[in-house]
């Protein structure tokens, strides 16, 4: 989440008048995040309140995505997974046009991220993984995968001869992983619909003990595709199993990937693609954020994330070389 685009309370109140659902009261741009233009907008009717994300797709969103992606909120939660649906109007729209671009009103999810991560946590996002690569299967439509290893290299060479300006050093170490990488990426594994973008601040507990968190739910469906179910558990791992000075915590890594395997089990071709699959992970976001943190946006309200992370996670990843190193029984 993130704001690009600036909105008035007129632009916004225009927009409202699509839906069934009052009267404007306030609107707040979000700044989490670094993909499309968020405000939390609270109506009034009949003096009841509601809440609703108001979202501007911008950058790597396509308009003809939309209803993959908003037709996959559906279908999960139709199937008892806990995330925010879009907002239908008076005439069954759920994807407008709003400042040139495609916008989308989205059901509140009430919770927030853990700030303080423990195993529990990780044992419930793992399960919350699970559970949403079940139910996700039979949806029909899907969507290729365009940040995953054929893309990588791409992107990259957008900012390559800027690369050093991260770390020194950083440009050929980038070279020489995505060719690994592209030689070594498996095939054939169990694969469906994926999140793609399960971090900590996507998935919500309510408040409570943080020894016992409840999970609230799930947002961020903006990077959804089909690929690798394993990979998605990679990423996942990537984003939770690492300290706040990116030092790998086994604990919370084992708790995660055992609690996904008791409901999904993990083939023996997974658990030998692990260490190459954690690998692209964290090469995925380490192109991404070094993309954006060398191409900002002027004006957005937007803060961009430290690539420098997924460099030292990418390097404790070169050093694994089974999947019982990351605790999976």
């Amino acid at each position: 989440m993130a704001v690009y685009t600036k909105l008035t309370a007129q632009d916004i109140e225009s927009f409202l008048e699509n839906y069934d659902i009052g009267t404007l009261v306030s609107f707040k741009g979000i700044t989490e995040g670094v993909e499309n233009t968020n405000y939390l907008i609270v109506t009034s009717i009949n003096g009841e309140l509601g809440r609703y994300i108001l979202t501007l797709y911008e950058q790597r969103v396509l308009s003809s995505e939309l209803p993959f992606f908003l037709g996959l909120t559906e279908w999960l939660a139709d199937r008892g997974i806990s995330c925010p649906r879009p907002v239908k109007s008076r005439d069954e729209r759920v994807v407008f046009t709003l400042k040139d671009r495609p916008a989308a009103l989205i059901h509140f999810l009430h919770g927030r991220g853990s700030p303080h991560i423990t195993p529990r946590h990780t044992q419930l996002t793992g399960e919350l993984l699970a559970r949403m690569h079940l139910a996700a299967e039979g949806f029909p439509m899907t969507r290729r995968n365009a940040l995953s290893v054929d893309g990588w290299n791409g992107l990259f060479q957008r900012f390559r001869r800027d690369a050093n300006t991260i770390t020194l050093g950083l440009e050929q170490d980038m070279v020489e992983e995505l060719a690994y990488l592209e030689e070594h990426w498996p095939h054939g594994l169990p694969q469906g619909v994926i999140h793609a973008d399960v971090f900590p601040d996507n998935v919500f507990f309510v408040d409570g003990n943080t020894d016992q968190p409840e999970l609230s739910g799930v947002i961020d469906f903006y990077f959804a595709c089909n690929d690798f179910w394993m990979y998605d558990l990679m990423i996942c791992m990537n984003a939770w199993c690492f300290d706040a000075a990116h030092k790998f915590m086994p604990e919370r890594a084992s708790a995660m990937l055992n609690a996904y395997h008791r409901l999904r089990p993990i083939t023996e071709a997974e658990r030998a693609a692990m260490p190459v699959l954690a690998r692209g992970a964290a090469m995925r976001f380490l192109v991404t954020r070094s993309h954006d943190w060398l191409h900002r946006v002027d004006g957005a309200l937007v803060n961009p994330k430290d690539p420098m992370e997924y460099v030292t996670k990418l390097r404790f990843h070169q050093r694994v070389r089974h999947s019982r190193e990351y605790g999976l029984a």
